[in-house]
């Protein structure tokens, strides 16, 4: 009877998207954090889309229809998600963009599968493009890419002999702080410590002073810009003269907002800048949003999920269709080195974004960024 019941809701939902595409309108789904400590990531991914939309329509809309916008905040939480997603395939949505953090859009996952519901995401738990989901697709390079550069980096880049690990519980900062560790002791590293913060606590003293004893090199962070802003000033406010290098989760304007005059020198890993690739498309777009919000993204993540949108809209256009397994379809097999906006996407049969490079670049004291390795790119 259950099974029945599950299959009589995925059929209905099915039927959603079904007749969406074929009213005069197609709907595209945002699951972000729109409330809750990572509002401007989840308001940056809404704008994003809700500009691409403008755009798209005002040059004759997807395949002759009109794009509408739904969007649902997911507080970035898990049980939230599950709500959203449940939301928006009731509401036929064709496809949706989100979620900001992998914990989130793993509890959307099997819900938009069994709806035949595309879904674009910036979550880089590696277990996101493991779980079989053909309907899953990931616009931002996984913990495993970024953490063998970050490896690299630390070791022969800095020369770094005392490394110590802070991330926090969460699916994400514990899977790429994992990650490091294993590049780093893979290249001949050494991680000191590994340590842990509970995301949110606002005081990191305790921790910060314990790695003060042990005397790292760096610290490197693997969790988001809320925290690592408070982790840069607390460990300044302790005296510590320690390098503190973040992951990607540390790329976002409120980073240096929080850290204050602490900021200045942090480094941050993450994929290419805008500014750094040769792409008109990336300038423009980037013109377009400061126009549209008189305000630049928060972070490299309002434009990974911009190009999820701006993929997916390609696949449509190339396949003639809203037909959602055509176009997953195009998007597994024939999506070659589109030119998004935060560089070249290719999606594997699994859905990976693969091919993207990393950066290190370095917070300026007014808060911008200056890349400063690998060499070839910082000279560029």
């Amino acid at each position: 009877m259950r099974k029945e019941f599950v299959g009589a809701v995925a059929a209905a939902l099915v039927g959603f998207s079904s007749l969406a595409a074929a009213s005069g309108s197609v709907t595209f789904g945002v699951q972000a954090p729109i409330t809750g400590k990572y509002a401007n990531e989840g308001q940056g991914i809404a704008k994003a889309v809700k500009l691409l939309a403008k755009q798209q329509n005002a040059d004759g809309g997807l395949n002759g229809k009109m794009i509408k916008v739904q969007v649902c905040d997911d507080e970035g939480k898990a049980t939230q998600a599950a709500l959203c997603a449940r939301r928006l395939a009731n509401a036929g949505v064709f496809a949706v963009i989100g979620s900001y953090t992998s914990g989130a859009a793993s509890a959307a996952q099997p819900i938009y599968a069994r709806a035949n519901i595309i879904q674009t995401s910036d979550g880089t738990a590696d277990e996101l493009t493991k779980r079989g989901f053909k309907t899953f697709f990931r616009n931002a390079p996984p913990n495993s890419a970024e953490a063998k550069f970050t490896g690299k980096y630390l070791v022969k880049g800095k020369g770094y002999k005392k490394i110590a690990i802070i991330s926090d519980h969460s699916s994400f900062a514990k899977g790429l702080g994992d990650a490091v560790e294993t590049a780093v002791k893979a290249e001949g590293g050494n991680v000191l410590a590994r340590a842990y913060i509970n995301s949110g606590s606002q005081d990191f003293t305790s921790v910060l002073t314990d790695l003060k004893s042990k005397n790292p090199d760096v610290i490197y962070f693997s969790g988001y810009y809320s925290d690592g802003g408070l982790l840069r000033s607390q460990e300044a406010q302790l005296g510590m003269n320690v390098p503190f290098v973040g992951g990607d989760a540390n790329q976002n304007v409120a980073f240096a907002k929080i850290a204050g005059s602490a900021a200045k020198g942090s480094v941050i890993i993450n994929v290419p800048a805008p500014e750094n690739l040769p792409y008109p498309a990336a300038k423009q777009f980037l013109a377009a949003y400061k126009k549209a919000y008189d305000a630049l993204p928060p972070s490299i993540y309002t434009l990974t999920n911009a190009d999820g949108m701006r993929v997916i809209m390609k696949a449509v256009e190339q396949t003639k269709s809203l037909d959602p397994v055509k176009v997953m379809s195009y998007m597994h097999n024939k999506v070659d080195n589109f030119q998004g906006i935060t560089g070249p996407i290719t999606f594997s049969k699994t859905g990976e974004r693969i091919g993207s490079a990393f950066q290190a670049f370095e917070v300026q004291a007014d808060g911008s960024y200056k890349t400063v390795y690998p060499a070839d790119a910082a000279s560029s």
